[in-house]
């Protein structure tokens, strides 16, 4: 799954996603193991904890028009149990978060990076704290169980910088321009937030297909 901390339908889209595989496997048994990839929005993001509605209406202009769009996320993640305080969250660099999130996954699994990038959305667009910030990151990663310590060290260094920069590039080789884009046994590719019921469909009929492949 490539997808941004700071992108509010990739926090919609996983969670649906997830919520998805979950249903299929236990209809028809096929499990699946997913793994968060990087791609940032805004690779040049500023980590000042600049108010995010400043910062989308300096980006893109118009007051209206950003709540307007806001409002429709909002909306969208109601359904799903998801809330949005945009007017808390703060602009940021997601660049750490993402080496976090890579290291992770080597080390405590996926399992263990699904929650803490829950946790990093909740932190982001519910209670208004720095995802980019190192003390945000290491007290979020201690709420999941990871090691503290390890975590200090790893944000200390450039350690795992060269994973999420393969993994951007890897976004860019494949034609992503957009996120969430989930990204199957290197083969199927399903883009955006799509409803929870539709994505259902689609990986049965991907469950199935692999089935008669094998």
């Amino acid at each position: 799954m490539f997808s941004d901390i700071v992108c509010p339908w990739c926090y919609i889209g996983v969670t649906r996603f997830e919520r998805a595989a979950a249903a299929v496997t236990l209809s028809s048994g096929t499990e699946f193991e997913t793994t968060l990839r990087a791609y940032q929005l805004d690779p040049d993001a500023e980590s000042h904890a600049r108010p995010l509605t400043e910062s989308l209406t300096h980006k893109f202009g118009g007051d209206d028009n950003v709540k307007a769009n806001l409002d429709r996320v909002r909306a969208a993640g109601e359904p799903d149990g998801l809330d949005f305080d945009f007017e808390s969250a703060v602009e940021a660099n997601t660049f750490d978060a993402h080496r976090l999130l890579t290291w992770t996954v080597a080390h405590d699994g996926v399992v263990r990076q699904r929650d803490l990038a829950h946790e990093l959305w909740r932190a982001h667009f519910v209670e208004g704290a720095d995802v980019a910030d190192h003390d945000t990151l290491i007290a979020r990663a201690g709420l999941v169980g990871l090691d503290v310590e390890r975590v200090e060290e790893l944000l200390s260094t450039n350690l795992a910088a060269d994973e999420v920069q393969m993994q951007r590039d890897t976004a860019r080789d494949l034609g992503i321009s957009s996120v969430p884009t989930f990204v199957i046994e290197g083969r199927w590719t399903i883009t955006g937030a799509q409803p929870q019921d539709a994505l259902e469909r689609a990986l049965k009929q991907l469950a199935s297909a692999d089935g008669a492949e094998s």
